[in-house]
């Protein structure tokens, strides 16, 4: 299995800008690409989503998976992109039942308007995800990793990150202006290459909001952690499929709100560091929502 972490060093991602500082000094700074990718499902226009521009099949059959548009028993022919157009084209064997009754809508970047589609919610029925442990070593572990991990966070801010994780391992690291983006993108990977879900953990830098919860269910994955914090919804979803939930985790400090009765404390939480404060700040950043 080929790990996919971020480059911050690739210089389609961001862009070099000058301005001024409070100062009034100038300064020059990256910023991060936002550009549009249009995806198509055979001959239907499904989307229009604002991107970083980076992995455009996964995002693209990600999305479509997660958005319940893809079912388990639909064969895809072929993924194409189309750099100059800036189209995803997913093709299957057959056509789905999406195509006809869906209309033309638009995702923005914004976290809060992420597009929400009835199936979504249509496939959460019957649907209760593996009783899968998850130690509390893994999750002092993992935070360690991801937070130093290099990043277009740490080189241009403006973007959520999200992780794919086996154990302690972190094996897929996808970042883009919206959350939901980096998750369909991790979607897409596991679906391109078979992947199973029932041994993985998902970290988000975002809020754990009821999307990323159905989202996390969909992809069949047992376990959601964050750095930031819960909505009453969110949690509400992830007891009804018996997702463990786990928010504000910083340091030694984290909550459990969802199958708790799956935790192995197996860790001193006394032997996990303190975060440095910079990893504090950004932390408080985001959930204020100032981020």
């Amino acid at each position: 299995m080929k790990k996919i972490f971020p480059d911050p060093t690739d210089p389609r991602l961001t862009r070099p800008v000058t301005g001024r500082d409070h100062t009034g000094a100038e300064v020059a700074i990256r910023v991060v690409e936002e550009r549009p990718l249009t995806i198509f499902l055979n001959s239907r226009e499904i989307v229009t989503a604002m991107t970083i521009g980076d992995y455009p099949e996964y995002l693209a059959l990600g999305f479509l998976r997660n958005q319940g548009m893809l079912k388990i028993d639909d064969v895809v022919t072929g993924v194409d992109y189309d750099d100059d157009l800036e189209v995803v084209v997913v093709r299957t064997e057959t056509e789905t039942d999406f195509e006809e009754k869906l209309q033309k809508k638009t995702r923005t970047s914004g976290c809060a308007v992420g597009t929400v589609f009835g199936d979504m919610m249509e496939g959460l029925e019957g649907l209760t995800l593996p009783e899968t442990p998850l130690h509390t070593s893994w999750l002092y572990a993992l935070a360690r990793q991801i937070n130093t991990m290099p990043s277009l966070y740490l080189e241009a801010g403006a973007i959520h990150g999200t992780v794919l994780c086996r154990g302690d391992a972190p094996l897929v690291y996808m970042e883009d202006v919206g959350r939901h983006n980096a998750v369909d993108k991790i979607a897409g990977w596991m679906l391109m290459h078979g992947e199973s879900a029932g041994d993985k953990l998902l970290y988000t830098t975002g809020r754990l909001t009821s999307e990323m919860v159905i989202k996390t269910a969909m992809m069949g994955i047992p376990a959601l952690a964050s750095r930031s914090g819960f909505t009453a919804w969110g949690v509400e979803i992830a007891r009804q499929v018996g997702l463990t939930l786990i928010g504000r985790m910083r340091g030694q400090r984290f909550v459990c709100l969802s199958g708790e009765e799956r935790l192995i404390r197996d860790a001193d939480p006394a032997s996990a560091p303190e975060e440095e404060r910079k990893h504090r700040r950004k932390g408080a950043r985001k959930e204020s929502g100032v981020e």
